[in-house]
């Protein structure tokens, strides 16, 4: 009689198991949403109130697509990367800047005026901003190719000072490669607190799929990662960011995943939980924050855009901001940040570039 009832109570016991598991996950999910837009119909001191955008462009100028945010180092003012635009180009599609003299990288007050701008006539597809511990602006150029005029983009990371000076290049300008001082479409950067710049080499899937190490002079020291779908390896890195104990996370998007090493390339550990990450910010406190720009019913089945907020040393989710700009249909012409960043009073930015949208969210109090 022992034996019937043992073999009842194992598929009885891991039911209420994956019933438990699964609960743990839908509370991780759907946790309250502390967020609430700064424009648009929850704006204002109450709900039905319409708000004003947050985002105001000088002179008339039209929002291009956001590409990299990062928020300034006094915890306030906003960098962002802003395509360009006023050609005509219609939202649901990109904005590029390789036949334009407007300027790509901007400077937001806490209030949404600008404030700087620089950068005309270098870019065509600026991708990724990393604002250093000195306030220093570091921007990726993911595309590639030539403007009508005949000038070569693409494949490069540059270093601005604040005022937008000039102050370091990697890559050769429209030259693509995988050696020590070439690069193919990267998609983002970051400084560690040693001065040590981290690239996310390969904006698509095809590309170099590696994170490269140069010292804070631009030495190349080393490259890792590489391309596949294994433990350390990546499709189409979109974004890195750094943890408060120095850790690397990857936003390994076409592996739908985040992908966390050491300074030295060493594989940690691989998360799902976060979605098809675009972008990742971390704050000072351990808070992680993840744009999902891409999750719908054919790259992403079962999950949904949005903003993914959790803890970095738990890797648990904790909040969720939807994107109702399309779920859950598909991404393409849709919505859906794919960067973000977070001020000193919690406040999230995050670019939509389809739609061409800066977006803002305060935390409710």
């Amino acid at each position: 009689m022992i034996k019937p009832m043992m073999n009842l109570y194992v598929p009885l016991l891991g039911a209420m198991l994956a019933l438990t598991v699964l609960s743990f996950n839908a509370q991780a999910q759907s946790g309250r949403n502390p967020y609430r837009p700064a424009d648009g119909l929850q704006a204002g001191t109450g709900p039905g109130l319409i708000g004003q955008g947050w985002a105001k462009m000088p002179g008339g100028r039209a929002m291009g697509s956001p590409g990299g945010v990062n928020i300034d180092a006094d915890g306030e003012h906003l960098w962002a990367i802003i395509r360009c635009g006023d050609d005509g180009t219609p939202r649901g599609s990109q904005t590029y800047c390789d036949e334009s003299d407007l300027d790509p990288i901007v400077r937001f007050d806490p209030q949404g005026n600008v404030v700087t701008e620089f950068g005309s006539r270098m870019f065509a597809w600026p991708h990724g901003l990393h604002v250093d511990r000195e306030g220093n602006v570091w921007v990726t150029e993911a595309g590639g190719g030539e403007s009508p005029s005949g000038q070569a983009f693409g494949h490069q990371v540059f270093k601005f000072s604040p005022q937008g000076e000039l102050l370091m290049t990697l890559g050769e300008a429209g030259v693509s490669g995988d050696g020590p001082n070439h690069l193919t479409a990267p998609s983002d950067v970051i400084t560690a607190a040693n001065g040590d710049i981290f690239v996310a080499d390969g904006h698509n899937a095809g590309g170099n799929n590696r994170i490269v190490k140069y010292s804070p002079d631009g030495t190349f020291i080393k490259a890792f990662a590489g391309t596949g779908y294994g433990p350390g390896q990546l499709m189409g890195p979109h974004a890195i960011a750094m943890d408060p104990s120095g850790r690397i996370f990857v936003a390994d998007r076409g592996n739908k995943r985040i992908v966390i090493f050491d300074q030295e390339g060493v594989h940690l550990s691989t998360w799902t939980q976060f979605g098809m990450p675009s972008d990742i910010w971390i704050d000072g406190d351990g808070t992680i924050y993840v744009a999902d720009s891409e999750s719908d019913m054919t790259q992403n089945p079962g999950w949904e855009k949005g903003i993914r907020i959790g803890d970095v040393e738990t890797g648990w989710v904790e909040h969720f901001i939807l994107d109702t700009g399309d779920n859950p249909p598909i991404t393409q012409g849709g919505s859906g940040a794919e960067s973000l960043t977070v001020d000193r009073d919690g406040s999230i930015y995050a670019g939509e570039p389809r739609p061409q949208e800066l977006r803002k969210y305060v935390k409710v109090r």
